[in-house]
């Protein structure tokens, strides 16, 4: 398994991927918001890919913090393609991200999962994340 940064040709393996966690409609964007988190410092879009195959994607971002010695990482979308999940290459794609926020001055990362993902909770479980159980969002809908 190999781990890249992505490329502006992943744009319909992420649409794909992302319509597996249940975000259909992403065709029409992708490719403009593909280009963005590329161009982006503070953000690390992770593929996972076995010979031309993709198999699963992880998007981290780095954030400072005023209060605190370490900055820490979040990640925002992670999905190993349905075939290819309890095979291994959720967890390399993981520890492969962890390394990335070490070096760039991490002590924690985070990740938001809803409760629906069952399998998903459970996987970062096992993985050394501990559950934080509060979490707001407010909607900036234009009024």
């Amino acid at each position: 398994m190999n781990i890249r940064l992505a490329e502006p040709k992943d744009a319909f393996a992420l649409s794909a991927l992302l319509a597996e966690l249940g975000y259909e409609g992403t065709a029409p964007f992708i490719e403009r918001r593909l280009a963005q988190l590329i161009a982006d410092d503070t953000e690390r879009l992770l593929m996972a890919e076995q010979g031309n195959t993709v198999l699963g994607f992880l998007s981290l971002h780095f954030i400072p913090q005023l209060a605190l010695a370490g900055d820490f990482a979040r990640i925002s979308y992670f999905c190993i393609a349905e075939g290819e999940r309890s095979k291994g290459a959720g967890q390399h794609l993981l520890a492969y991200a962890e390394q990335l926020a070490r070096d760039r001055g991490c002590d924690r990362m985070e990740v938001h999962c809803h409760e629906r993902r069952e399998k998903a909770n459970a996987f970062y479980l096992r993985e050394g994340f501990t559950e934080s159980p509060r979490y707001h969002v407010k909607e900036l809908a234009e009024r």
